[in-house]
Parts: structure tokens; sequence; C-alpha cells
């Protein structure tokens, strides 16, 4: 199995997105996009399994998070993550996928309404009718530590508070690959907290459900959504209203999962996918 190797992508404002990259040349790319908050890293033991299947992957920070550069230009629309999307897939001279989590799903629908043409689109643990406290949640954990953390079990105890179903670990040293150590001495979660100024939530409603409805004129694109049956962002209600606008949608629960689905069941998740792609994007 090809090992990921560290890769740089340049944005189009320029901006350096960081990533890794593995798997054989010349096989069908998948581009793993993450969740707001996240860090690429929530895609390894996904990325792992991608690459024994046989597929390239391209598993990246967004702009704002995790390695990739901070935009002094406060450039954190849903155009600048198309663009990215953009910067990595452009040119690759094969079939590729989207598979986004949460952001990176709503960035992928976005994508997909303004003309790209994935060969395969996954969904994980998003649609674009969310569950108004879900999203509050997420937002309000986002939004509760801009002053940082005194240690790093006190960032663990934050995460245990805001995710009760899964198990607090034992030795929190993990959460560093989402934390930065700063100046002051204390430890920050890594993204640019400006991007929750940038833009009000409620101007995405209108195109996002242009998006959603050239998507569902699209039923030459394969779409997956892997939902965790815990979650508290998508409901019955909520895959059953995003199937009707995009008819040819599929979905899988995955059972004891929550919004965090790959990290919850990673097992489970990428057999969904796996199987998914193999279906729809042969290597």
């Amino acid at each position: 199995m090809t090992e990921p190797t560290p890769r740089k992508f340049t944005a189009s404002d320029g901006l350096a997105l960081a990533g890794d990259i593995g798997g054989p040349e010349g096989a069908p790319l998948v581009l793993l996009m993450h969740g707001g908050g996240q860090t690429r890293h929530s895609w390894a033991g996904a990325m792992r399994a991608l690459i024994a299947a046989g597929y390239r992957v391209v598993n990246l920070d967004a702009r704002g998070h995790g390695e990739s550069e901070w935009s002094d230009a406060r450039a954190y629309t849903i155009n600048d993550r198309i663009k990215d999307i953009h910067a990595v897939v452009d040119g690759c001279g094969t079939p590729f996928a989207l598979v986004g989590a949460s952001m990176g799903g709503l960035t992928s629908i976005h994508a997909v309404g303004q003309g790209l043409a994935p060969a395969a689109l996954v969904l994980v643990d998003i649609v674009p009718d969310m569950e108004p406290k879900g999203v509050e949640r997420i937002v309000g954990f986002m939004n509760a530590h801009h002053g940082g953390f005194a240690s790093l079990d006190e960032a663990a105890d934050a995460v245990a508070a805001y995710y009760p179903e899964r198990p607090r670990p034992k030795d929190p040293s993990g959460l560093m690959k989402n934390l930065r150590l700063r100046d002051d001495g204390r430890l920050y979660w890594h993204w640019d907290p400006v991007m929750f100024q940038v833009e009000d939530p409620s101007q995405f409603r209108e195109p996002l459900a242009r998006s959603t409805e050239k998507l569902g004129q699209r039923a030459e694109v394969p779409v997956l959504v892997v939902r965790g049956k815990l979650s508290d962002i998508v409901s019955d209600s909520s895959i059953a209203s995003f199937r009707a606008k995009v008819p040819h949608a599929e979905c899988v629960d995955v059972s004891e999962a929550g919004h965090m689905v790959a990290g919850d069941k990673n097992d489970a998740f990428n057999a969904a996918v796996i199987g998914f792609l193999t279906a729809h994007m042969p290597v």
C-alpha cells in the first residue's frame, strides 16, 4: 500500500492548502473534505482504507483549518471553498469523487450545483435541511472557546461535554492534532475564528436550495448520504426531504454513530463508502 505523503496545494487566491496524498497514480481520485472545526486527521482511517481499495486519495485541510493557511482577506465563503476543490481536481485526468462531511458536504453540493462533474458524491451526515438544535449545538461549541484552554485535559473535558456519546479518552494527546500552543501558553483550536464573521448562515438557505435542486436534476452524479443514526443534525425527516429533492440519492445509516460518523464507527463507514464507490467509480 502506498503510504500517504504531505502535499501542498495552491488555491486560486494564492493560499497554501495542506493535504496528504496517497494511492496509485492514475487511479480514480477521492477527495476527502472534513467538517467545520475539524482537520484532515479525522479521515486517517478512511484514507488508509480507500488507498487499500486501490484509489488515489487526497485528504485536505480546509482553508483556515489545520495546517492550511488562514486568509488575511477573510476569504471563507462557500465560493472560496469551491475554488479549493477545483485546485485539487482540475486537470487530475481521472474520474473523481467528493466525500464531504458537514461543511465539506455542503460545499460539495454547491460545487455540483455550479457544474462540477464528479463521478460520485458522498455526503457524510449532512443534508441541506439540517435539524436547527443540532446546528445550534455545533456553532455554540465552536464559538465557546476562543480564549483557549489552560491544558490538554481542559480541552478534552470540553469535547467530552459536547460529545457525551463518545468515551472520554484516557490519553487525550490525540487532540493535539486539532490544537496549537500559542505564545501565551494556552492551547487553541486550530481554526480561524474569523470564519464565523464572514457570512450570515441565513444567507446560505436560498443558494443551497438552488444547488440542491440542480443536484436533483443531475442523475448522472450518484449520491450517497451516510448518516450517523444517533446524529442530531440529520433526522428521518431531513433524509425524506432531501430524497424528495434528489430522488436518485441513496442513504446508509450507521448505527451507534453520531455526527462524527467516520470517527465513531470507522469500519462500518469505510465499508459503506467503498461499496458505493466500487459500484459507481471502480478502480
